[in-house]
């Protein structure tokens, strides 16, 4: 009996630990770490992403300042398959789509009535604890933008 018990508990734990190791390393919260990063002058600022599951999909929170400080809030659920899924709560863009390339990296197209607005590729560390968002992109006035974001996970 105790043998059966201690077997059942030990499949339990190891069925738990696969489950923790399968989670997506893009979950969580990321604080923007503006020191490292390299932010044009005038540009938005997202300062927080959380990346959240919903349902099969991947839900991302965003919240920042536009170019004038003001604060920001948007919204995007969908699937890191590449096809267009709408955004909420960002002037920029009505929809983005991202795609996963590798295990670390993933793209990234956001539109706004069909028009490309930004293009970026995020790319998380190796160890998980930070990522970078390169971005090129034209804002609502024309101004081009390049920027890198680093982020820090919380």
């Amino acid at each position: 009996m105790k043998t059966r018990t201690i077997v059942v508990l030990l499949v339990t734990l190891l069925a738990c630990v696969a489950l923790g190791f399968a989670a997506d390393p893009n979950l969580g919260t990321w604080k923007l770490n503006e020191g490292k990063s390299k932010i044009q002058a005038g540009a938005p600022k997202n300062l927080t992403v959380v990346y959240e599951m919903a349902g099969d999909s991947m839900k991302a929170i965003v919240d920042g300042v536009d170019g004038k400080g003001n604060p920001t809030h948007s919204e995007w659920t969908g699937k890191f398959d590449g096809k267009d899924y709408p955004v909420t709560g960002d002037g920029t863009s009505d929809t983005r789509a991202i795609k996963q390339v590798s295990a670390n990296t993933l793209e990234l197209t956001s539109k706004k009535a069909g028009k490309v607005t930004l293009t970026g590729k995020i790319v998380l560390a190796a160890d998980g604890k930070s990522r970078t968002l390169t971005m090129k992109g034209t804002t609502p006035d024309g101004t081009k933008v390049e920027t890198m974001f680093f982020y820090d996970k919380q």
